[in-house]
C-alpha cells in the first residue's frame, strides 16, 4: 500500500502533466492508475483549471460552480438507485398519527427551495399545519368542495376515471396526517419597502419545487399524497395568505397507516414516456 509521500509525488506528477505538459485526463490516469474524478480533484484542490495559471476571480455577481464530475459506473449506479427508490413511491390515502420529527420536514423543504425558477424569482411558500383545529377546518371546507365536484362539477369521464381508485367526497386524512403543506403560488413578490415585483413562470416554477419536495419527502421515509380540492380559496383565508399569493396544491403528510393498501397499478415503460432523437 502506497504511503503519503508516494501518493503525494503521483499527484505532483499528474498535476504537472495536466497543466503543463498538456497531456489528456484520460492518457494520465492510464499512466498513474489513478481515476479521472480523483485527477479533477486533485486539479481543483491545487486552484488550477487546466492549464499552468491559477484560476481567474470570477466576474462580480458569479461563483465557480461547485460540481465534482462522476464516473461513468457511478453514474448509472446513482441513476439506477434513485429510480428503484422513487418506483416504490405511492400516493397513500391512510395515515398513522405518528409526529414527524420537525428538521426532516425542514431540510424537505429547504430542497424543494432549491429547486430552479423563472428570473431566480422562487414565487412559492409553503406553509406546514400541525395544528388540529388547522387541519379540521381545512377538512370541513374541503369537503364542501369536494361534495360538490362528485354531485355537480365532475364529468361522468373523469368519475370513471376516478372510480379504480376508490376515491370519494371524504377526506378523512386531512385530519389523522400529522402534517399537511399548503403550497402556494406567489404572482408578485413584496420587498421590505412594499414595491410589487410580477414573478415569472410561476406554475412552472412551483410544480419543479413541489416535485422536489415529494421526492425528499418520500426518500426521508415519508409517504405523501397531493390533494387539490376545486377551488381552493379556503385555504387562502384559513391560512391568513396574502392576496398575491394563490393555492397551488395541498400535499399530506405522515408515515402510512399500518396494513395500508394502494390501488393495483402500474407505471407506463419507457416507451411510451420517452422519445430519443
Amino acid at each position: 500500500m502506497a504511503g503519503q509521500h508516494d501518493i503525494s509525488a503521483v499527484k505532483r506528477q499528474a498535476i504537472w502533466r495536466l497543466t503543463s505538459e498538456g497531456e489528456t485526463m484520460s492518457a494520465v490516469a492510464e499512466r498513474t492508475g489513478v481515476s479521472e474524478q480523483t485527477l479533477r480533484q486533485w486539479i481543483m484542490s491545487a486552484g488550477l483549471d487546466g492549464s499552468d495559471r491559477p484560476r481567474q476571480s470570477p466576474p462580480s455577481g458569479f461563483v465557480a460552480l461547485a460540481f465534482t464530475p462522476l464516473e461513468a459506473s457511478m453514474m448509472q449506479r446513482e441513476a439506477r438507485q434513485f429510480y428503484q427508490q422513487m418506483v416504490t413511491r405511492r400516493s397513500v390515502r391512510e395515515f398513522s398519527d405518528k409526529q414527524i420529527p420537525a428538521s426532516i420536514l425542514e431540510h424537505a423543504l429547504l430542497a424543494a427551495g432549491s429547486a430552479a425558477s423563472g428570473a431566480n424569482m422562487q414565487p412559492w411558500h409553503f406553509v406546514v399545519v400541525r395544528d388540529a383545529a388547522i387541519k379540521q377546518q381545512i377538512r370541513q371546507a374541503a369537503e364542501v368542495e369536494e361534495r360538490e365536484l362528485y354531485a355537480t362539477r365532475a364529468s361522468d369521464e373523469w368519475l370513471n376515471a376516478l372510480a379504480p381508485l376508490g376515491t370519494d367526497a371524504n377526506k378523512a386524512f386531512l385530519q389523522s396526517a400529522p402534517a399537511l403543506i399548503a403550497i402556494f403560488l406567489k404572482k408578485a413578490t413584496i420587498d421590505a419597502e412594499g414595491q410589487r415585483r410580477k414573478t415569472y413562470y410561476t406554475s412552472e416554477s412551483v410544480g419543479i419545487a413541489t416535485g422536489i419536495l415529494i421526492t425528499a419527502l418520500h426518500r426521508a421515509g415519508l409517504a405523501t399524497l397531493t390533494h387539490t380540492p376545486s377551488p381552493m380559496k379556503f385555504l387562502s383565508q384559513i391560512l391568513e395568505r396574502a392576496d398575491h399569493e394563490r393555492p397551488f396544491l395541498l400535499l399530506v403528510v405522515g408515515y402510512p397507516a399500518a396494513g395500508v393498501l394502494v390501488p393495483d397499478i402500474e407505471r407506463l415503460p419507457l416507451s411510451e414516456i420517452a422519445t430519443f432523437v
